[in-house]
This record gives structure tokens, sequence and C-alpha cells, in this order.
């Protein structure tokens, strides 16, 4: 029995492995079917092509061409070559022609780029001014990038060079406008120390008649106490002696050149806050050159945070302005004196080059506050006083 089982099994198997072998063979000889059927359509097509050439030939072979019919085609051809040669030379001509009025043109193009370089360099030159450098140098470049689009070339070399022109008109430009300034500062200096001189010729004047006064009261007073030493007298002395120490602190002041005073001023309600004018006067007030400067084109008065007596006021207020560079508010006129920083920084540059200083750190700004803060009410009143005033001047006028 389990011989014959494996009889069977082994029978399946064999017919198993041989439909698989059966099968393979058929799906090879299937392939090789389609490979010749193609190969046939390919070879049916090649005899076909073959038969239209063979027919085409043997048409051919039975057409004679003349001689004559020749000639009188090589003359056609020689013709036709003929005047494709007349055309390409004319095409020739024309396009040197062309070419020449392209060439004219561009070296009109180009002359009129230059002369529009040049002179729009000297426009730029001609407004050029100790303020404007900025906007000068932007309006150079916008004329070198106008010529560049419109096809006039421009070196970075000669951008370079008019950049560098530009900066050494520049510098002569500030030059001039130096000395007229400096010109204009001595002018200034000059009337400042004939005002000063005066002032202090005036305080001599006055601390002499005091001076004589008190010499006159002291002798009377010795008199009437016949040499006895009394607190009247006493006093008379203590009061000479101030008086001729102040005459000889003037004449002092007097023959010194570079004494004076720097100022930090500020004003809030022309320049808002933390903007300080720092600045130096020799008068023996100094408080009356800032409420000279209060008066000049400000709607509210300065207000003093430093005011600082040296021997050489002119280095002290020039070590403020280097130190502070930087914190110019006009970063264009380097001689304005205006500055936004913080008064302490103020103060520490100052007891760098000086020593301590006494100093308000907080501005007053009274007019200013009172300004913002004032009632309408009360606003009106102080217009109708001066709207009267003004009434009344003109109604006197007019008698």
């Amino acid at each position: 029995m389990g011989y014959a089982f494996i009889a069977i099994i082994a029978l399946v198997s064999g017919i198993i492995i041989g439909y698989y072998v059966y099968y393979d063979k058929r799906k090879k000889l299937d392939k090789e079917r389609i490979d010749l059927h193609k190969q046939k359509t390919i070879l049916d097509e090649l005899d076909i092509n073959l038969r239209q050439k063979e027919s085409d030939f043997k048409v051919r072979e039975n057409v004679i061409i003349s001689f004559e019919e020749l000639q009188a085609e090589n003359k056609i051809l020689k013709r036709d070559l003929q005047n494709i040669d007349v055309v390409c030379n004319k095409l020739k001509l024309d396009h040197n022609v062309l070419q020449q009025r392209q060439d004219e043109i561009d070296q009109r193009s180009n002359d009129l780029s230059q002369r529009y370089m040049k002179e729009n360099i000297k426009w730029v030159g001609s407004k050029l001014s100790a303020n404007n450098f900025v906007r000068s140098k932007a309006r150079l470049l916008k004329v070198i990038e106008l010529c560049r689009g419109i096809g006039f070339e421009i070196p970075n070399e000669q951008e370079q060079q008019c950049l560098a022109d530009l900066k050494k008109e520049y510098e002569m430009v500030v030059r001039a406008d130096y000395e007229r300034e400096e010109q204009v500062r001595i002018k200034a200096q000059i009337r400042e120390e004939q005002k000063l001189e005066r002032e202090i010729q005036k305080e001599l004047e006055q601390l002499e008649r005091e001076r004589v006064a008190i010499q006159a009261a002291l002798e009377k007073a010795l008199q009437e106490s016949e040499d006895k030493h009394s607190e009247e007298i006493e006093r008379l002395r203590n009061r000479l002696k101030e008086a001729e120490e102040k005459s000889k602190r003037a004449i002092s002041q007097a023959q010194m050149t570079k004494s004076g005073h720097v100022y930090v001023i500020s004003n809030i309600g022309s320049f808002g806050n933390d903007v300080f004018k720092i600045g130096m006067t020799r008068r023996l007030e100094p408080e009356q050159r800032v409420k000279e400067l209060s008066s000049a084109s400000v709607p509210f008065p300065y207000d003093i945070h430093m005011m600082i007596s040296c021997d050489d006021a002119p280095s002290l207020e020039n070590s403020l302005h280097k130190a502070l560079h930087k914190h110019r508010v006009n970063k264009i006129k380097v001689r304005k004196e205006f500055f936004r920083t913080d008064i302490s920084t103020i103060k520490t540059i100052v007891e760098d080059n000086h020593g301590d200083v006494s100093y308000v750190a907080d501005a007053e700004a009274i007019e200013y506050y009172d300004s913002m803060n004032i009632p309408d009410e009360d606003q009106e009143f102080i217009e109708q006083t001066y709207y009267s005033l003004e009434d009344e001047e003109n109604t006197e006028m007019l008698d």
C-alpha cells in the first residue's frame, strides 16, 4: 500500500513537471513566432521599397536628357548665381552704410553723453556748499547711473575719480566757508571784546567812585572819631579793601585774553529733551549772553545747566565739542553748537578737562510748562491784554 501511494505521488509530480516544461517551451515558441513575424514584416517593407526604387530607376532609365537642355539649365543656374552674387554685394554695401551710420550715431551719442556728464558734474559743483555734500554726491551718482542706463560706458575708475574730485572741491568749499565764518567770528569776537572792555571800564569807573566814596567816608569817620578805633571805621576799611580787590580782579580779567565762561544750556520748548547748546562768552555777566540767545528766534528762554568760569574758555569749549562730535544735532554744519546727549555725559567730560563743576540736572522751563498748562481763559486774557496795547499804539500813531 505504501509503495502504491509513493508511485501515485511520483506519477502526479511527473505530470506536473511535464506540464511546466511543456508550458515553458510553448511560451518560448510563441515568443519566437512573434519575433519571426516582426522580422517578416520588416523584410516585406524592405522588399516593397526595393521594388519601388527599381521601378523609379527603370522610369529614369527610359528618360533621355539632351545636351542642349543641359546647357540651357546650366545658363539658368549661372544667371541665378550671378543674381544671388549681386544681391549679396548689395546687402554688403547696405550693411556697410548702415554700420557707418550706426558708428556716427554711436559717436554722437557718446559725445552727447560726455557733454551731459561734464555739464552735470559742473552743475553739481556749482551747487556744492558746505552743507550739501551728501545730496551732491547722490546727484552725481544718479547722473552716472542715467548715463549707464542709456548705454554710455562709464568705467568704475572714472566714477571713483569723479567722486574724488567732488571731495576735493568740497574741501575747498568748506575751507572758503570756514574762512568766511572765521572772519565773522573774529568780527564778533572783536565786538564782544569791545563790549567787554566797555563793561570792564564801566565797572572800574563804578568801583573807583565807590572807592573814592568809601575813602571819603573813612577819612570823615577818622576825623570825627579823632583817630579812635571803631566798628564803623573797620567796616569802611574792609569795604575799601574789597573795592580795591574787585578793581584788581577786573583789571586782571581784562588782561587775560582767554578767560571767560563756558555755558551749557537747554531749551526744552524749542528743541525737546536732551538737546544742549554748549558755547562760551567772555562777558563779565555771562547770564546776559544767555538772555541774548533767549531773545533770538526761539519761542522760550534757555535754562542754564552749567556756567563754568575758567582761564582758557576756548580750550574747554573745543574739548567739549570734540568729545561730543558724534552727538551733534546738525551733522552737516559742524560749527553749530547743539548736541543730543544727557547732562551726566557732559558733566563727566567737563570734570575730565576742568575739574569739579556744579550743575543743574533738570531744566525748569517755566514758560514752556506754563504754556502747556495754561487755561483757555487765562490765555484769552493775556492775548486780549497785548491786543489792547497794540490798539493803543496804533491809535497814538494815527493821532
